[in-house]
């Protein structure tokens, strides 16, 4: 048992991480970009491709036919003192409304644009 400490611990104290690195073994050092081999230089390859095969093939003719110019009608006088069909009545109407046609028509929506719409006009036509 002595002896199998013994050989453990002589061989932690004796041996380092330095010892590891193998900057100066020979007297070769490796550097990044710089690994060729003992005594033989280093050779980058360099592939050459074959240019590609340009084939000459013309453009086509564009021929420009000018664009016939289009009417736009004018815009439609604006009224300042019109009467605007918008009311609150109308707004409120169209709320409760949908609301009773969605639950008349037990969440169909189509029933409750139907009954939009008729409280919408319920509510505007009650000044």
């Amino acid at each position: 048992m002595f002896r199998k400490s013994f050989i453990l611990i002589a061989g932690v104290l004796l041996s380092s991480t330095a010892l590891a690195d193998r900057d100066d073994w020979g007297g070769h050092h490796h550097r990044h970009g710089h690994h060729h081999g003992y005594g033989n230089p280093y050779y980058r390859e360099e592939i050459v491709y074959m240019p590609p095969v340009v084939q000459y093939v013309p453009q086509p003719v564009v021929e420009y036919v000018p664009v016939q110019p289009r009417y736009y009608a004018p815009p439609p006088p604006v009224s300042y003192y019109g009467y605007d069909q918008r009311s609150p009545q109308g707004l409120l109407g169209g709320m409760v409304g949908s609301a009773v046609g969605y639950e008349m028509g037990r969440g169909d929506p189509l029933a409750a644009g139907i009954g939009a719409a008729a409280g919408a006009w319920f509510g505007n036509s009650r000044y």
